[in-house]
């Protein structure tokens, strides 16, 4: 519990100067209809993890606060341009506790408030010059942040692939949430890096560790979902199961079951409803899937660690990494 009140206080230190980058972003949008529906999400909340790792990795590598908060500002608009889109895509009524974007202001202009947020990332790194960064940093920076909005659209697409197969293998899912996921999340720690002025070893090694921990970040969700209370999640126990989704541990269960348990599992997963997510639960318990997921997650973040230690001197804000690694397998939901 200590080591989530530590994170929780790391992710705050940085909120303030990453809401106001995003609030001098999104000041100048008009119609005032589009610029409700484009702030409405980041107003709503959010832990705002991906813009501090900005941050972090700038300070971690002997840069300056200053020189990142803009790309981190940018990193937060790129993600909840991506949340106000899938939550079209998936018919989500509801995030962060509020109602979704499109449930208040349509679909039609939910997209353009997605769009809005997408465009003024890019010109908010494209500010950091404002911030005394040098030109040579920044266009490497907005590279990094570019390619991996591409990454995601890619993994949304992967994703809804996954919905109509019952062949995917492990390495399909896998790259699936890289990009998906845990693209962002590196382009955060390597735009940092780059920010901050690292080396290039530096620079490659905070990108792998946002690679990794985005990773382990995707599949502790996936084992959350059984592994889990309804009372920390936050909704029902087992709901990837009802939706009939592709996760690790379903991937895994699938490649080892028999072919009884196999077919099992697909009817359950086609089924409408919970009646049988006991069943799919103890299939996947049977064959070791559930382990394994905890298990991979758990390689995924001590080699990110391992990762920091080699390249980075000691200082608060390598500790800080090292803290939020371990807060992706700590955290309850």
């Amino acid at each position: 519990m200590e080591s989530k009140l530590e994170v929780t206080e790391i992710l705050k230190r940085y909120s303030a100067d990453i809401d106001q980058e995003i609030n001098r972003a999104l000041e100048t949008v008009d119609p005032d209809t589009l610029r409700q529906a484009s702030d409405h999400l980041v107003k709503a909340g959010g832990k705002k993890l991906r813009p501090s790792l900005v941050v972090l990795s700038a300070e971690a590598v002997g840069g300056e606060v200053e020189s990142a908060l803009k790309t981190g500002a940018a990193v937060e608009l790129i993600h909840t341009f991506s949340l106000i889109h899938d939550d079209i895509m998936d018919q989500d009524e509801k995030r962060r506790g509020k109602p979704s974007v499109h449930v208040l202001w349509g679909e039609p202009m939910a997209i353009l408030a997605g769009d809005t947020l997408f465009s003024k990332a890019f010109a908010t790194v494209m500010k950091s010059e404002d911030d005394g960064v040098a030109p040579e940093n920044i266009l490497p920076a907005l590279h990094t942040v570019v390619d991996s909005c591409v990454k995601i659209c890619e993994g949304q697409a992967l994703d809804m692939g996954f919905a109509e197969r019952t062949d995917v293998r492990e390495e399909e899912y896998l790259t699936m949430i890289y990009k998906k996921t845990a693209a962002l999340i590196a382009a955060a720690t390597k735009a940092g890096a780059i920010l901050g002025g690292g080396t290039p070893e530096q620079v490659e090694a905070l990108s792998e560790y946002g690679r990794l921990i985005g990773m382990a970040f995707q599949i502790q969700d996936d084992y959350l979902d059984v592994a889990s209370s309804e009372d920390d999640l936050g909704k029902p126990v087992g709901s990837d199961i009802v939706e009939g989704k592709m996760t690790l541990l379903v991937v895994n269960a699938l490649s080892k079951s028999s072919a009884e348990d196999r077919e099992r599992l697909l009817t359950i997963l086609k089924e409408d409803g919970d009646e049988h997510v006991g069943e799919a639960m103890e299939i996947m318990e049977k064959y070791g899937s559930i382990h394994y997921a905890w298990q991979v997650a758990q390689e995924d973040v001590n080699q990110a660690k391992e990762l920091l230690l080699e390249v980075l001197d000691e200082s608060p804000a390598r500790d800080a990494l090292l803290k939020i690694a371990d807060f992706v397998l700590e955290r309850s939901h």
